[in-house]
């Protein structure tokens, strides 16, 4: 018979796609010195450190902010 234990919360739960700087600089429109400097300013998406010098975007938080710019 299998445990169950607790139940995950929301967040725990959440699986999103990450997303690459090209695909985000195609989606928002924005280049990379743009992006990085609204990074600093706090005006955008922090990315997710992968390793090294790599980074990528929760899709889910690029799709936050697209939608929050246009409404």
């Amino acid at each position: 018979m299998a445990e169950t234990g607790p139940s995950p919360s929301p967040e725990q739960r959440r699986i999103t796609r990450l997303i690459r700087l090209k695909e985000v600089q195609h989606r928002v429109g924005l280049g990379r010195s743009t992006i990085y400097r609204w990074m600093a300013e706090g005006k955008f998406p922090k990315p997710v450190q992968l390793g090294g010098y790599a980074v990528a975007w929760a899709e889910d938080d690029i799709q936050l902010w697209i939608s929050a710019r246009l409404g």
